[in-house]
């Protein structure tokens, strides 16, 4: 019986992708060998010693300490894509919100006061001050094409806008899946020259941090509407406010409020709600459950953050998994000593991802639990573990 900690509240519907009569799965289980989460925060966790996997039901992983579970051997599933579409119809709701000034229109309504006759001639009075614009023939510019990213750029393109794409890490299936009406831009600095929105679909990392900041305004359009429905730290949000205030940006709308954006003029913040809806959460949890599910009964690695993807039909009853740092003659030692133990290898599969690397060994009878602890002692195996 495998045993699965939900460190969150999780869909049903994943958690059904995880059959009782093979796993044990509560908030309180001991000694677990998965964790699925959310947005519960495990930097300052123990990890486990019997712990194998990570499936966070999200794309973003900040709140999990991947370093640290890499250098254990542990890989760190998230659910890219799953929440696609929430996200895209958010980001589609942020224009028209920035444009049409919604926000600061739904409270002046709010606020009117009076008989209906009053009511009526105090709206008439006031509408003006919230007139917007439309967006065909407005230039969209969408930093970061992966399966969020390619939805708003398509889907923008439907609306009568002109669309500008950066991403230098596109795939080829992610470049098949992008209307061939996007234009590339070459650099981020080259898309901002040339937009009317901008919206980001980035992780946070060194490189994207304060993507938005003093410098980079200049370089845009007066006007410019900002959104961000990723991370929080990609705008620089300081320097987002003091640009509103001289008239260089339009308006701003992300899902991170903080003290000086939630009643700052011309900006709509969110609670965070760019995945928020039933579809993505059940979504993301069925995948995730999925993938940790696969890896703890096969071995197989799909949507790994820290490890690459290696996904090995079995070949036999027999297979012997190995995680390790990627150096030389690694493969030439687990061979060795599978072939010092008389084990006949059916198929292996290996694959590199950085500093790290994977290894799935098919073999024609079982290897014991001593080869399996001199293969665990070779210097740079991180883990290795009988299937």
């Amino acid at each position: 019986m495998h045993k699965i900690l939900t460190l969150n509240n999780i869909s049903p519907l994943g958690l059904a992708k995880l059959p009782a009569d093979k796993f044990q799965v509560s908030a309180d289980v001991k000694e677990p060998d998965g964790i699925l989460l959310r947005s519960f925060k495990m930097h300052d966790m123990e990890i486990p010693k019997s712990l194998k996997a990570v499936g966070r039901a999200g794309a973003g992983v900040n709140n999990i300490p991947v370093e640290k579970l890499s250098k254990l051997g542990i890989p760190v599933f998230n659910a890219p894509g799953a929440n696609s579409n929430a996200v895209k119809e958010l980001v589609i709701a942020g224009m028209l919100l920035a444009a049409r000034h919604i926000g600061p229109a739904w409270q002046f309504s709010q606020g009117l006061a009076g008989t209906d006759a009053e009511i009526s001639k105090a709206v008439e009075a006031g509408k003006k001050n919230f007139a917007g614009f439309e967006l065909p023939g407005r230039t969209l510019g969408v930093v970061g094409l992966g399966a969020i990213g390619r939805l708003v750029a398509n889907a923008a393109l439907s609306l009568g806008m002109k669309v500008v794409g950066f991403d230098p890490g596109i795939t080829v299936e992610g470049a098949w899946a992008l209307s061939a009406d996007v234009q590339k831009a070459n650099s981020v600095d080259e898309l901002l020259r040339q937009v009317d929105f901008v919206t980001f679909h980035v992780p946070l990392m060194d490189a994207t941090r304060n993507l938005i900041n003093v410098e980079r305004l200049a370089l845009m359009k007066d006007g410019v509407v900002i959104i961000n429905f990723a991370r929080e730290g990609i705008v620089d949000d300081a320097a987002v406010s003091a640009a509103i205030k001289t008239g260089k940006v339009y308006g701003y709308v992300c899902d991170f409020p903080s003290n000086l954006l939630k009643n700052h003029e011309r900006v709509i913040t969110l609670p965070h709600l760019g995945a928020s809806t039933a579809e993505a959460e059940d979504n993301c949890a069925i995948m995730v459950a999925e993938q940790v599910r696969d890896f703890i009964e096969n071995g197989n690695i799909r949507n790994a953050v820290n490890f690459p993807e290696v996904v090995s039909p079995r070949e036999s009853a027999y297979r012997l998994i190995v995680a390790n740092a990627n150096v030389p003659n690694m493969l030439g030692q687990i061979s060795e000593t599978l072939g010092e133990a008389k084990l006949n290898i059916h198929d292996m599969v290996n694959r590199s991802r950085g500093e790290l690397a994977y290894t799935v060994v098919d073999l024609d009878s079982p290897a014991t639990e001593a080869v399996r602890q001199k293969i665990a002692a070779i210097p740079g195996v991180l883990m290795t573990r009988i299937v």
